[in-house]
């Protein structure tokens, strides 16, 4: 039976990641090139996005040992249920106050080796990344804007696992935790054109974790004064350790997304 756990942590593992888990988060920018501005002075967006991030580390789940985990995206593809990722900002003159949000669940059966305890398991894994803070702009002008930002994000991990058939058919066992880290840092965008513009972002804390880190860099397009796109490439690493559950990873890969100016 503690090989079969073993085995089945192990699969957690490799199913975890963030266009999953994680894991953070902390995409606290949001690119902007000429925001529209409201009649009260502020100016708000919206961005949903996708991230193909892979996972790279060491996780360990259940009382087992840590395992290490090298895994693609595409490896996880096939697993994913449901993902939303979303952040949104308001700003007013310097200031401005911003979330970021990312939820994904991941699932995947297997067949027991001998098919007498049970006939097979379903792993659950279900990842929440939260983050709100406001940040301050240092130096503005006509062309871009670098920020001075800080916040709390919030992680939240759970991985359950399902028995079907044999003698313990019906059982299940769950393993996670939730924590929240302080992080700040900078944050940036600068106008290549009036349609093409830069941004960028490094974030860095701990609290519940030991370290907890994101930093990204996009080059974006405005088609109007309501919607841009963006691509480019992200890299978040979380170290989180309590009581034998164990979270020390690093996602990264391409990120795209739409963004909309009201």
């Amino acid at each position: 039976m503690r090989l079969k756990l073993w085995t089945m942590s192990l699969s957690a593992a490799m199913l975890l990641n963030s266009a999953a888990l994680a894991a953070d988060m902390a995409r606290s920018v949001t690119p902007d090139a000429k925001k529209i501005e409201t009649e009260s002075g502020w100016t708000l967006v919206f961005a949903p996005y996708f991230w193909g991030a892979g996972l790279s580390g060491d996780v360990a789940q259940f009382g087992l040992p840590a395992v290490h985990v090298d895994t693609s995206f595409s490896e996880i593809w096939d697993h994913l249920d449901f993902g939303a990722m979303a952040i949104g900002e308001a700003r007013y003159d310097r200031y401005s106050i911003f979330g970021d949000v990312l939820y994904t669940k991941i699932s995947g059966s297997k067949a027991t080796p001998f098919g007498v305890l049970a006939d097979d398991g379903k792993l659950e894994t279900e990842v929440f990344s939260g983050l709100i803070g406001g940040g301050y702009s240092v130096l503005e002008d006509a062309t871009g804007q670098l920020d001075v930002v800080g916040g709390a994000r919030i992680w939240s991990v759970d991985t359950t696992i399902s028995l079907q058939g044999g003698i313990l058919d019906g059982r299940s066992r769950s393993d996670g935790d939730t924590w929240v880290d302080a992080v700040g840092g900078l944050k940036g965008s600068y106008s290549l054109t009036p349609n093409v513009y830069l941004s960028g972002w490094g974030l860095v804390g701990g609290g519940g974790a030991d370290l907890d880190w994101d930093v990204a860099a996009t080059l974006g397009y405005k088609f109007s004064e309501t919607f841009s796109a963006l691509v480019g490439y992200r890299a978040i690493g979380v170290d989180f350790e309590n009581d034998g559950f164990e979270f020390d990873v690093v996602q990264q890969g391409p990120i795209l997304g739409l963004v909309v100016h009201f």
